[in-house]
């Protein structure tokens, strides 16, 4: 047996068989992370440590940085000489192509260009001194450039008054009305925020009102979830059912939006008879819920419960983020048996290897998690706030002092939209199950190395032999799409894989019709060799609009057993959007 797997074992007697000193450890570390909103100081004071100590033994950097800053001032110097007499001079340095906070044509008029080319420059400089120094670690290289930038959003040009040019003329034109229309939108936000109450706008998009509204029906219910069935639009459907496994990191009425962009609904009017698991909102007791709870109560109840609706139908499975990832579990664990349950199975934004898990790693070592293990422990669960706290960190600039800007300093508020609102209707995770899913997948990557276990078997993806079809997004935070790629490494099968524009959510809520999406389909098929990313992006062609209708084209092409009489749902559990979606 392997180190890491005794020190697994270890860890969780240790949860059930806590010595004094341990729990008094335990108890200090969990009501400090509370302070720290889980974040680990020790994780942080490590990284800076690995990296100020080989910065100090390291003199050639040293001069390098200061050459840079040399040359960097004189660029500057030049440029502020210049620029008052040349109409359109060209700047020392653009933004970068993400970074939209100096758009606005004032931050082209002095003095304000000089301030927000002074700052790109000394963004710039601090990102070379952060990385490229022999020694440090890969992580804490990442940590310490992260938490750089961090810094330097939060003493970014816009963020305040006197050099920011949109917030100086709003004041003069406005008389200073901005500042009070601002003031009272923090006020209101601190109120909503200290009372737990959702955003200003979200009651316009409430779950069963005017969000998540396709009729169906609610036809089991467990401890852990809701099976919804939804009703049929069209005389004929798929023989093959088809089960959603939404990731219990969110609200399933991500793919159930209005009415013009939902999944379900746009699946249902193609012929499918579709089922939506609902996870319910774990609590303090729900504390020893783990990933095998959601493989047993979850996935395997939802297709046991569909086999016997429909004896003999193979059925079509669809798993998103983190519902991805356990539907590729659970389909894998399947395919070692002689079960033939599933017909197919799709991948949304969802990873199976978490080697190159983007951004969120880093918050993944032994520290941190051993710190909010400690704070779960103490809660019960990972509270929503925290875990919202640590997306809102990883694109600080828009998601929090752009709209910080926005909101309290020019006094405008961003019109609430669907997505917007689902956005805030966060979940908590239980204590077990985050724990074994931030050791076993991110910190150990065990279904991708044979080492994850169901039933006492390890689980290999290389074991699927139904039809795969992957979608990735291109500038997802969450699940970078080079990281979803890497099934082609890990299953055998036929695979065809879409990478869309947009984000972690918006890419696969791109419905028909939605300006300015596109997308790259390509297919493997069972026997071709290994093609990389880089070169796949290369070589696919781009195709405008909506990935949405060459999914179903290729869900009519593995749905092989014609077509049946429409079936209405047979829950008498009470109406779609079901009960433990409204949960808090």
């Amino acid at each position: 047996m392997s180190r890491a797997s005794l020190r697994e074992q270890a860890r969780l007697r240790d949860q059930h068989d806590i010595e004094p000193a341990g729990a008094l450890d335990r108890a200090l570390h969990g009501s400090l992370a509370q302070l720290t909103q889980g974040i680990s100081i020790v994780g942080l004071t490590l990284a800076w440590m690995d990296w100020g100590m080989h910065l100090a033994q390291s003199p050639g950097k040293w001069g390098q940085l200061l050459d840079k800053a040399w040359r960097k001032n004189l660029r500057w110097c030049r440029y502020a000489g210049r620029a008052p007499f040349e109409s359109g001079a060209d700047p020392c340095i653009a933004p970068l192509p993400q970074d939209r906070r100096f758009s606005s044509p004032a931050w082209q008029r002095w003095p304000y260009h000089l301030l927000q080319q002074a700052f790109l420059l000394n963004q710039q400089w601090w990102h070379n001194a952060t990385t490229g120094i022999d020694g440090v670690s890969t992580h804490h290289e990442d940590m310490v450039t992260f938490m750089a930038r961090q810094m330097l959003d939060m003493l970014s040009p816009p963020n305040f008054i006197p050099t920011n040019p949109d917030v100086c003329e709003a004041a003069l034109r406005e008389g200073g009305a901005n500042f009070l229309r601002g003031a009272g939108n923090l006020a209101d936000d601190l109120r909503r925020n200290w009372k737990g109450e959702a955003p200003a706008g979200s009651e316009h998009y409430l779950a069963g009102i005017h969000v998540a509204v396709t009729p169906g029906r609610v036809i089991i219910r467990n401890r852990l979830m809701e099976l919804i069935q939804y009703a049929p639009t069209t005389a004929g459907v798929h023989a093959e059912p088809m089960l959603i496994v939404p990731a219990w990191i969110m609200k399933y009425y991500i793919l159930d939006l209005s009415p013009h962009n939902s999944l379900v609904r746009y699946l249902v009017d193609q012929g499918h008879t579709v089922f939506m698991i609902s996870w319910h909102n774990p609590t303090a007791a729900d504390r020893d819920l783990g990933l095998d709870d959601y493989l047993d109560d979850g996935v395997y109840a939802a297709l046991q419960c569909i086999r016997g609706l429909f004896p003999g139908e193979r059925i079509n499975t669809v798993g998103y983020c983190l519902g991805g990832t356990l539907l590729a579990i659970a389909v894998g664990a399947l395919a070692s048996t002689t079960d033939a349950t599933v017909n197919s199975m799709t991948l949304l934004a969802a990873q199976t290897d978490f080697s190159e898990a983007g951004e969120l790693m880093l918050f993944i070592d032994e520290s941190q998690i051993d710190w909010l293990e400690d704070l779960m422990r103490q809660q019960g669960y990972l509270d929503n706030r925290q875990m919202a706290g640590a997306f809102r960190a990883l694109r600080s600039n828009d998601l929090v002092w752009s709209a910080a800007v926005n909101q309290y300093l020019l006094g405008r508020r961003a019109p609430m939209t669907d997505l917007m609102a689902w956005n805030t209707d966060t979940t908590r995770m239980p204590f077990r199950m985050h724990s074994e899913y931030l050791r076993k997948l991110f910190l150990s990557n065990d279904l991708s190395s044979g080492r994850y276990q169901v039933g006492g078997r390890p689980v290999a993806l290389s074991d699927i032999r139904v039809p795969l079809f992957g979608v990735a997004t291109a500038s997802d935070h969450v699940s970078p799409w080079r990281s979803v790629y890497k099934l082609h490494l890990l299953s055998c099968c036929d695979l065809d894989f879409v990478l869309t524009s947009g984000g972690h959510n918006a890419g696969i809520v791109s419905e028909p019709g939605h300006p300015g999406r596109r997308y790259s389909y390509g297919q493997r098929r069972h026997g071709s060799c290994y093609v990389d990313p880089d070169r796949w992006l290369d070589q696919t062609e781009e195709h405008e609009g909506s990935w949405w209708p060459a999914w179903s084209a290729w869900l009519e092409r593995v749905s092989t057993g014609g077509t049946v009489t429409a079936r209405e749902p047979h829950g008498d559990l009470g109406p779609a959007p079901g009960r433990y979606v409204l949960e808090r």
